[in-house]
């Protein structure tokens, strides 16, 4: 008879000091705004003292760019993940996709984003800036596939997908009051997307045909 041997499950991995200080951080600053949050109010949410926020970030100034830096990666690891389908398949739901993720999976991260773009100054610049490098990207790519009209301006070519869906992120404690649940429920989010994938790809691309599918 063999001898059974039973795996234990290993358990998970916490998160580092420096993570629940950079969670904490995020969490509070957009609740709060960054000219509000204090280190300690910091320390408090990462269930941590002061002085190792301090022996991390030696200022606010540090923790900030810290905080944009990582929010700027993740939000780029997600929308660059791969390179976009190539036709038949259409680039523009792909594209979709991926920003209904980051509001489903990393909602934290998001509302620091429509603080940061509301309080503006270099938090809301570097932030801006780097949504607007992956969204010319991605202009260049449907450019590249033939798929964006002759005649469309570049900048606003980049800049106008980039202000839909930001201003859904800016506005959401508002537009979910004219919803039946939550902005970032499955439903939600896919009926938001639909709409304005629909918007993007009539106002700047090339006619397709395509079925509808499209939630009322």
């Amino acid at each position: 008879m063999r001898n059974t041997v039973f795996l234990r499950t290993p358990p998970p991995v916490e998160p580092s000091s420096i993570d629940r200080i950079r969670d904490a951080a995020i969490k509070t600053f957009a609740a709060h705004g960054v000219a509000a949050t204090s280190f300690r109010m910091v320390a408090e949410a990462a269930g941590t003292s002061i002085g190792l926020v301090q022996h991390y970030f030696h200022a606010k100034a540090a923790l900030v760019a810290a905080i944009d830096d990582y929010v700027v990666q993740v939000i780029g690891e997600i929308l660059e993940s791969s390179p976009l389908p190539e036709p038949p398949a259409d680039p523009l739901i792909e594209i979709g996709r991926r920003v209904t993720t980051l509001l489903r999976d990393h909602s934290e991260v998001m509302d620091y984003v429509g603080r940061a773009l509301l309080e503006g100054d270099r938090i809301g610049s570097v932030v801006f800036d780097g949504l607007l490098e992956i969204s010319a990207a991605q202009r260049d790519l449907l450019t590249d596939q033939g798929l964006t009209r002759p005649d469309l301006d570049p900048l606003w070519a980049a800049l106008n997908p980039l202000l839909l869906r930001m201003s859904a992120v800016l506005l959401r404690t508002h537009i979910e009051r004219h919803l039946p649940e939550p902005f970032t429920s499955p439903a939600q989010l896919q009926r938001w997307d639909t709409a304005v994938t629909r918007l993007i790809r009539e106002g700047q691309t090339r006619a397709q045909s395509e079925p509808d599918n499209t939630t009322p």
